[in-house]
């Protein structure tokens, strides 16, 4: 079975998510080996400066757990696709390989994680890191259905 893991900078806190983000991972299984990694979120910062160190931090812990893995960071800055196109490309990816993609905490990603990782956006629109992770799901599973030729993308 091909292999997916999400990196994810922070916990989920709110049960709504929680319940949404399990939903979606237990559908994902049909299509895909998923596995989902949680990695501590800086404390609040106050200084550009504090961020900026916050963010190599844990990007360096990014690059530990992708290590082998084909990266992709989910970033505004990252090439826009359609579901069609997203699921190309992860089936594309899957064949060769684990494929690993990062959610950022409420600052972003680090630019050295940036720079080692193919980077995608799914919109030009800023969405908190919680909610990011349940529609990055929501997509996978609907990219599996498309791979799958299973009815559910419209």
């Amino acid at each position: 079975m091909k292999k997916i893991t999400l990196i994810c900078i922070g916990s989920i806190k709110e049960k709504y998510l929680k319940d949404a983000i399990d939903e979606y991972s237990k559908r994902i299984q049909k299509f895909f080996e998923l596995n989902i990694i949680e990695l501590p979120e800086s404390k609040l910062l106050s200084s550009q400066k504090e961020i900026e160190r916050a963010l190599c931090e844990e990007g360096e812990k990014v690059l530990e757990k992708a290590k082998g893995k084909t990266l992709v960071s989910l970033c505004v800055e990252g090439k826009q696709q359609t579901s069609e196109e997203f699921a190309t490309f992860v089936n594309q990816k899957t064949d060769l390989g684990e494929l690993c993609f990062v959610i950022g905490s409420s600052f972003g990603l680090s630019q050295k994680v940036k720079q080692n990782s193919i980077n995608i956006s799914f919109s030009k629109l800023t969405f908190p890191h919680q909610l990011m992770r349940v529609i990055f799901l929501e997509q996978l599973y609907r990219a599996g259905t498309i791979i799958n030729n299973v009815t559910y993308h419209k």
